[in-house]
């Protein structure tokens, strides 16, 4: 029954190695080989001129992470001990946004924080553009207004699974704590936070890894002047400076450095939930 149950598995791991497998395949032999698929290492040093890039990258990345973090987790405890009613419509409003194309949700940002955006007319109509004495105020082209798109795009991703690890919560344990003379900021600090880190490390990893490789977002919301490594890669296989050689390269040093982050970001779980159960 067994063996007959595995066949099953056929479709699932052939489709894998047609769409996963085999693409990185391509991409290691494409960096390590130079354009007459030469073996070569000079992809991997070529990318020393675009360490302002990784930097930045990472930087803006870890700052949307932290900013969702810091919103998504308050959000997701007080939707956790509300009743059912609110939260299923809480759980609408943050998925609303979801069902509407990715680019439009970029480009409506866009529209808010150019310099003639609504934000600005805003500003203008309140007198806060004459008492600073200009005509607008420079949005849309920075570090902020990236970081701002991928808070708006990814955030859902964070408040999700914390949520739906604290919904799940043993309020046993909770009640055992109390019992102990525990106060509510001992509770939340010595059961209920350990005990959501799983949903925390899981909404951590699926903000990161798209923040970090994004390129639609700072592209129509760093006006170009933020190039991040999602627009390098791009630059490489689809821009002018065409070098799929090196835009392997640079992908697979970005996929190494990801995965050893959820790595660590994984096993600082295990010992968490280690430390909890001692």
């Amino acid at each position: 029954m067994k063996n007959k149950l595995s066949w099953f598995a056929v479709p699932y791991v052939g489709w894998m190695a047609l769409m996963v497998v085999i693409p990185i395949l391509i991409m290691v032999v494409y960096a390590f080989t130079t354009a007459e698929f030469q073996g070569t290492l000079e992809n991997f040093a070529e990318m020393g001129a675009y360490t302002a890039v990784f930097l930045r990258s990472f930087r803006l990345a870890v700052i949307a992470t932290l900013v969702c973090l810091l919103i998504g987790y308050p959000v997701s405890y007080w939707m956790a001990h509300e009743g059912p009613g609110f939260q299923r419509l809480a759980m609408a409003l943050i998925m609303l946004p979801m069902w509407m194309n990715f680019l439009l949700r970029t480009y409506s940002w866009m529209s808010i924080l150019e310099n003639n955006g609504l934000l600005n007319q805003f500003f203008k109509a309140i007198g806060l553009l004459d008492a600073l004495g200009v005509e607008y105020i420079p949005m849309i082209g920075t570090p902020g207004a990236v970081v701002l798109g991928m808070v708006y795009n990814y955030l859902p991703f964070m408040i999700l699974p914390i949520y739906s690890v604290i919904v799940k919560l043993d309020g046993s344990l909770l009640e055992a704590a109390r019992d102990l003379g525990a106060d509510s900021r001992r509770v939340f600090r010595r059961v209920i936070l350990p005990l959501s880190l799983p949903g925390v490390l899981s909404g951590v990893t699926m903000v990161f890894v798209p923040s970090v490789s994004t390129f639609a977002i700072s592209r129509l919301l760093g006006g170009g002047t933020q190039m991040m490594l999602g627009d390098l890669i791009e630059q490489q296989f689809l821009g002018g400076a065409y070098d799929p050689h090196l835009g392997a390269a640079i992908s697979m040093v970005m996929m190494v450095i990801v995965v050893l982050c959820m790595v660590v970001m994984n096993h600082f779980g295990e010992g968490e939930e280690q430390a909890v159960m001692l």
